[in-house]
C-alpha cells in the first residue's frame, strides 16, 4: 500500500469528475437481494415499550451480505430493536449502494449499513450535505479469487479476464489499483487493457466463473467464497494490501436532517450496534447461525456451510470505521481517474457513537481529521 499523502490532501480526497453522473448509478458495494421491503416480519421482534422522542419508526437499510454482519444479527436477534423499545424498525434490503443512496436522499430510509465508495459519491454530490458517517460495522472479506488452472501466481494476470462488481465501486477502485501498481494498463471505462475487467453483478459472476468466460474475480463476501467453493483459488486477500490487514468494508451512515431531528433515535440505534458486534465478537458460531437466518429470511436462501463458514471467518466486525482507510480509498479512485480531489472534511461524525463507547467502557475513536467541527 502506497503511503498516503500529507494530512490536507488526505482531507481533499473524492470529488466527482465529469463522470460522476455515472458513478451516481455505478458506485457501491454489491449484495445479495434486490431492492424491496424486507422479509423478516415473521422474525422481527416486536416494537416494545415508550416510542423513543414519541418517532414511532426508524427505516433501516442494508444488503444481504456476510460484510454487512452487524445489520443481519442485530436485526436478526432484535439486539436492535430492544434499544429502540416502542420505535419499530422498518428494515429495507438493496442490492447496490446508489439505490441506498438515493433512498436516504429521499427520506426512504434514515441510516443504512453502506461500503465506503457510495458513502464517499453521496457525500461529495451533495456538497457534504446530505449524509454523515456515524460507526463502522466490517473490515476485509475481499479476495481476489481465479481459475487455478490459468492463473498460478501474480505475474499471470496479463491478458486474463478479471471480474468486479461494479465499474468505480470499492473492489473495482481496489483493482484498478493494483493493477497499476504492477505496471498493467487497464482503460478505466472501458476495462481494457492489459488485463481485461468485467463489471458484472455478484449475483451473476460465480456462473460466469463456472462457465469459464471469466478467469477471476476480485470480490467480496460470500462471493469469494462461492467461488472457492466452485473450484477457484484465493491469489489475494486484500487484507495483505493494507495497514495492519485492516480497510472498511462497511460503515453506518445517516441522514443529516435524521441525525438533527432524531439524535437519541441514532443513539439507540448505535447502542445496538455496538452491543451486536460485542455479541458477534464473542459468540461468532451463534452470530453466523443468526446471519444465515437473516439471508434465508430475506433473499429465500441460506449459504450453505462451505461457503458461509469460510465467508464469516474471512470479515472482521469492528465498531471503528477505520477512518484513514476510507482517505486511502478514495486516493486510489482518484488515481484511477475516476474521481478529483476535493475535501472531504465533515463526513464522519462519530460523536454519538463515542458516547454510546464511553457509556460501555470503551474507548473513543478518531475520525482520521474529517469529522464535522
Amino acid at each position: 500500500m502506497p503511503a498516503t499523502r500529507t494530512a490536507r490532501s488526505r482531507r481533499r480526497t473524492l470529488a466527482a469528475v465529469a463522470a460522476l453522473p455515472l458513478l451516481a448509478v455505478v458506485l457501491g458495494a454489491c449484495g445479495y437481494g434486490s431492492e424491496s421491503d424486507a422479509k423478516d416480519d415473521k422474525v422481527a421482534p416486536a416494537a416494545e415499550g415508550e416510542k423513543i422522542g414519541d418517532l414511532g419508526e426508524v427505516k433501516i437499510g442494508y444488503f444481504a451480505n456476510i460484510t454487512h454482519a452487524t445489520a443481519l444479527v442485530g436485526l436478526q436477534e432484535g439486539l436492535i430493536q430492544k434499544e429502540l423499545g416502542g420505535t419499530k424498525i422498518k428494515p429495507q434490503v438493496f442490492n447496490a449502494g446508489p439505490s441506498e443512496i438515493e433512498a436516504l436522499n429521499a427520506g426512504a430510509i434514515d441510516i443504512g449499513w453502506i461500503g465506503p465508495s457510495p458513502s464517499i459519491n453521496g457525500f461529495t454530490k451533495s456538497k457534504g450535505q446530505n449524509l454523515r458517517i456515524i460507526s463502522g460495522s466490517a473490515s476485509g472479506g475481499v479476495s481476489l479469487v481465479v481459475n487455478p488452472k490459468k492463473i498460478k501466481s501474480l505475474d499471470d494476470l496479463k491478458g486474463k479476464r478479471i471480474a468486479t462488481p461494479q465499474l468505480g465501486n470499492t473492489q473495482d477502485v481496489a483493482l484498478l489499483n493494483y493493477l497499476s501498481d504492477k505496471g498493467l494498463k487497464v482503460d478505466t471505462n472501458t476495462g481494457k487493457g492489459d488485463v481485461t475487467v468485467i463489471r458484472q453483478d455478484n449475483k451473476q459472476i460465480p456462473a460466469s466463473f463456472e462457465s469459464g468466460s471469466l478467469d477471476g474475480a476480485w470480490v467480496p463476501e460470500p462471493t469469494a467464497s462461492k467461488l472457492v467453493a466452485g473450484g477457484g483459488s484465493v491469489l489475494l486477500d486484500e487484507k495483505k494490501l493494507w495497514k495492519d490487514g485492516k480497510f472498511v468494508i462497511t460503515n453506518v451512515i445517516v441522514s443529516q436532517k435524521f441525525l438533527k431531528e432524531h439524535p437519541d433515535v441514532v443513539e439507540a440505534v448505535l447502542r445496538g450496534s455496538v452491543k451486536t458486534n460485542a455479541w458477534i465478537n464473542a459468540n461468532p458460531d451463534e452470530a453466523k447461525a443468526a446471519a444465515n437466518a437473516k439471508l434465508k429470511a430475506d433473499s429465500g436462501a441460506a449459504l450453505p456451510p462451505e461457503v458461509i463458514d469460510p465467508a464469516w471467518r474471512h470479515v472482521d466486525i469492528t465498531d471503528d470505521p477505520l477512518a484513514s482507510t476510507l482517505s486511502v480509498s478514495s486516493e486510489h479512485a482518484v488515481k484511477a481517474g475516476l474521481l478529483e480531489d476535493p475535501l472531504l472534511d465533515g463526513i464522519y461524525d462519530l460523536a454519538p457513537l463515542n458516547k454510546v463507547l464511553k457509556a460501555e467502557g470503551k474507548p473513543a475513536i478518531d475520525d482520521a481529521g474529517l469529522g464535522v467541527k
